[in-house]
């Protein structure tokens, strides 16, 4: 449930950033050595914003993300791989594509399985570090579960805020000055909050879903080096 006990139909993946945080470590390890002084806050976003450059299917390449288990894609353990046909065309726009996309891959496949038992998905609130960087993983989000994607300008904060905020909130229940946790959020957590909406683009959608089945049919390729390696 809700911290106020609504019910909730959760999708959970395991794996999200971290393997393009990994290459992110990779590249700016590489401009150091070419003299450059980006931090890692540049880095990141220059590898972010590149992927809006990249082939809408991926053009040939096929990224999984997976650090640890995946249940969604019934991965055992992780083995965090890239994949490319012989005519691929592997340049950095390309590269940083499917590594975004291999985050949302599994979460398209578990709302598939919400879709079937009847949950309809009207909106997507969207939280974390990589929403940073404003309208490049919103806009493949958007296209990867095909549903309109919101931001807000706290986006970037992580769980040790949201804790805070529902700590707030308990000390509100106990000092006599409740109201319903919707409401407190609502009235002043998120009062002064500016919201970016993110429609899925038809060319972006075609493009993850081409790039969707090619990463389901390669599941078994991770599947088999889950017991090989």
């Amino acid at each position: 449930t809700t911290p106020d006990g609504h019910p909730v139909a959760m999708v959970h993946c395991n794996n999200g950033a971290s393997e393009f945080a990994a290459w992110a470590q990779v590249f700016g390890q590489f401009a150091q050595a070419l003299g450059s002084e980006a931090d890692d806050n540049a880095v990141f976003e220059t590898l972010l914003r590149a992927a809006l450059d990249g082939a809408a299917d991926g053009a040939g390449l096929l990224a999984y993300n997976n650090l640890s288990g995946e249940p969604v894609a019934d991965l055992a353990e992780g083995r965090p791989a890239i994949l490319r046909t012989p005519d691929s065309t592997l340049n950095l726009a390309n590269l940083m594509r499917v590594q975004v996309y291999a985050m949302f891959a599994t979460l398209s496949l578990g709302l598939r399985v919400l879709a079937a038992e009847g949950v309809e998905v009207k909106q997507m609130f969207a939280h974390g570090g990589i929403f940073r960087t404003a309208g490049v993983a919103q806009r493949l989000l958007a296209a990867a579960i095909n549903t309109p994607v919101l931001v807000g300008d706290s986006a970037g904060h992580g769980g040790a805020w949201g804790i805070a905020v529902l700590a707030a909130y308990r000390r509100r229940v106990l000092d006599g000055l409740a109201q319903s946790l919707p409401g407190f959020l609502d009235s002043e957590v998120f009062a002064g909050t500016a919201l970016n909406l993110a429609e899925p683009l038809d060319e972006d959608r075609a493009g993850f879903e081409a790039y969707l089945e090619t990463y389901e049919a390669g599941l078994a390729i991770q599947r088999a080096a889950i017991t090989s390696i």
